[in-house]
């Protein structure tokens, strides 16, 4: 992986070779996260039991999905993130852009994607720590089953959703389709780098993902 992984710093986007094959949806090229490893934390991001697994998901909202808006905040109760989210999207070589360094309090929405609440899903992704500590998404693996994530919308909408499963993968197995796929149901993901933060590397060894499907 590229020295933009590494806890000293890089460039607001991380490339993500390891990681993505060539899946293109709604025309843009499907990548997994692997954000920038930025901080001096000791310790690790939390990294989901084997109880929390994703072995299957919500059918879906019972009524119709919510039209396109950009999403402008994220609550996670369990975890205590109530934060503002950023556009970000892929660069020419398959990158996923990731927030900006300076502010990593905040997520970003891949919105070459759906919105959080339309068909298919929608995905948010952020940084796990900082030079200063833990960042928006290092508690993502605490979540577990059943778990509420609300998104706001700049239509004044809520779009909900409950957790249907977390998990941890290496970067070179990331559930690209699972990730970004399609479908009629609205769901929701979002994405970290987890593991233990390896100095000889520089990298995480992992990615953490939530799934959720919009509350009925």
């Amino acid at each position: 992986m590229s020295s933009s992984d590494r806890r000293t710093g890089g460039p607001s986007r991380v490339r993500t070779v390891a990681v993505v094959t060539a899946v293109t949806l709604a025309g843009a090229t499907g990548a997994g996260l692997v954000s920038a490893g930025l901080g001096s934390t000791s310790a690790s991001p939390p990294q989901p039991g084997a109880s929390a697994a994703p072995t299957s998901e919500g059918p879906g909202t019972a009524g119709p999905a919510l039209p396109r808006s950009t999403p402008v905040r994220v609550v996670v109760p369990r975890i205590g993130v109530d934060a503002d989210i950023v556009p970000v999207a892929t660069d020419d070589d398959g990158a996923l852009e990731v927030p900006p360094l300076e502010r990593p309090e905040v997520a970003g929405w891949y919105h070459p994607g759906p919105s959080p609440g339309e068909a298919g899903n929608a995905v948010l992704v952020g940084h796990v720590d900082s030079p200063h500590g833990p960042a928006v998404f290092f508690d993502l693996g605490r979540l577990r089953p059943g778990d509420t994530v609300r998104v706001v919308r700049a239509d004044g909408r809520t779009a909900v959703f409950t957790v249907d499963g977390v998990g941890a993968y290496p970067k070179k197995r990331f559930p690209t389709e699972r990730v970004y796929g399609g479908g009629a149901a609205s769901r929701l993901r979002l994405i970290t780098c987890g593991g233990r933060f390896d100095p000889r590397t520089g990298n995480y060894p992992d990615n953490i993902v939530v799934f959720a499907t919009a509350a009925r």
